[in-house]
């Protein structure tokens, strides 16, 4: 075993040994490639959950109030609450003063995404609609934004914690994540799609380096990374 795949753990690196037909340089490429376009994706990664969190925040705080995240009747279930609680305390053990936009960037992902949950449903209709639109300026179902929401968290979280996302179609969550940002902020949309690398490092044939047993298939160095990838852009 070579000093990386010891780093990695046999466990991390099998999987990328597996798709690479038990060819170790070509498992150690496959892992170098991964985490390219790990790379790649926190640019629209990270806009999207800082527009995300701030639209929801704005309008829910014309609705109802600036603090509306302290109060009960504005969340469902037992965890948003929680989180909230956690992320109060953990700015007043920093020594700051836990004012609303202190807690709205302390708060995950995942406690935004759950926003979009059945239980809001009526929420949804009574004015959270407002914090995206379509193109023709049309308003957004709250199942718009829930279905590929949860798709993009998971990938997220993937990223976060160094997970392998090479077999995931890549391209279209990233289409889906780019389609949403337009609909939260164009010019953050803008914005990503003039800085985002994403398309330069993935492979559009991606899939094709996993196939274990050609030994033909090019390996990602010598991968055409310059072919024509899917439009970002909404229809």
């Amino acid at each position: 075993m070579s000093i990386l795949e010891d780093a990695l753990s046999l466990e991390r690196f099998g999987r990328y040994l597996a798709w690479a037909g038990g060819d170790r340089s070509a498992a150690i490429e496959l892992y170098t490639l991964n985490t390219r376009i790990s790379e790649s994706l926190y640019t629209p990664l990270q806009m999207l959950e800082v527009a995300l969190r701030n639209r929801i925040h704005r309008v829910l705080a014309e609705m109802r109030g600036e603090d509306w995240m302290l109060h009960a009747c504005n969340l469902f279930g037992d965890h948003q609450p929680r989180q909230v609680a956690e992320a109060i305390d953990h700015i007043a053990r920093a020594g700051r003063d836990p004012i609303a936009s202190r807690v709205v960037a302390a708060l995950s992902l995942g406690f935004w995404t759950a926003m979009f949950g059945r239980a809001y449903e009526e929420t949804w209709r009574e004015g959270l609609y407002r914090i995206a639109r379509r193109e023709d300026g049309k308003h957004l179902r709250r199942k718009d934004l829930s279905t590929p929401l949860m798709r993009i968290r998971e990938l997220r979280n993937r990223i976060a914690h160094h997970e392998p996302v090479i077999h995931w179609d890549l391209y279209k969550t990233n289409n889906q994540l780019m389609q949403i940002l337009h609909w939260l902020s164009p010019p953050a949309a803008r914005w990503c799609e003039a800085h985002s690398r994403f398309a330069h490092v993935c492979p559009v044939a991606l899939h094709d380096y996993l196939t274990p047993t050609p030994t033909s298939a090019p390996t990602p160095q010598t991968a055409d990374l310059s072919a024509t990838a899917p439009a970002t852009n909404p229809a």
